[in-house]
């Protein structure tokens, strides 16, 4: 099966509700993670932009879904980033709301990528969100982000930290990645065509 080109891509909407998610039967990849952890920036990486899924430096910022089109194949979702206090609590729950009708609703959800900071032990937001993934029924896929900002001496006691709070695994999915420095990207890239490849062959079955 052709590999996908990561090199096409483009954002398809910018939405906050239900309603207004595109109608689309490609796979689709959702990322979350706790504000500020890099999801845009994993997301630009990836496919080797500058700006396609817009970066800010202020925590927060990202409260709306937003869907990118990958090589016509598949598609990325960037789900709002939670767990950041200056937040009043009515917005809170909305993003809350509108991460909880995304990973329970949506059907053509393949894979839900979890992001975390590597230097820093898995908050308790982080936790509660790992067992919504596992609630819904997905085996956890980890990207810990920011692995330039810690020493290669401490990269495996921090993998252990992440392992053991987040109680994954050995059929979980923990790849170490920073989009500073495109460590990480290969794997990541990987995976993608590995679980896409997967679903076509059982769609192909199905049919």
């Amino acid at each position: 099966m052709d590999k996908i080109n990561f090199l096409k891509a483009e954002i398809i909407t910018t939405v906050t509700r239900e309603k207004d998610y595109p109608k689309t039967d490609v796979p689709e990849i959702a990322f979350v993670g706790r504000s500020n952890v890099g999801k845009s920036s994993l997301i630009n990486c990836l496919v080797s932009r500058k700006n396609l899924a817009r970066t800010s430096g202020t925590p927060g910022k990202t409260a709306t879904v937003n869907f990118y089109n990958i090589n016509d194949k598949l598609n990325f979702v960037d789900l709002p980033g939670y767990g950041y206090a200056k937040v009043s609590k009515v917005e809170k729950e909305k993003w809350g709301k509108m991460i909880d009708e995304y990973l329970a609703k949506r059907e053509t959800l393949l894979r839900i990528f979890q992001l975390v900071d590597i230097r820093h032990k898995p908050s308790v937001d982080d936790c509660t969100m790992m067992d919504w993934v596992r609630h819904c029924g997905y085996v956890p896929v980890v990207i810990a982000t920011k692995l330039d900002k810690i020493k290669k001496s401490q990269l495996d006691g921090q993998l252990e930290l992440i392992r053991g709070t987040l109680k994954l695994d050995k059929d979980s999915v923990l790849i170490p990645f920073s989009a500073e420095k495109n460590a990480g990207k290969e794997e990541v890239h990987a995976f993608i065509n590995e679980i896409y490849s997967e679903a076509m062959q059982y769609e192909d079955s199905e049919d």
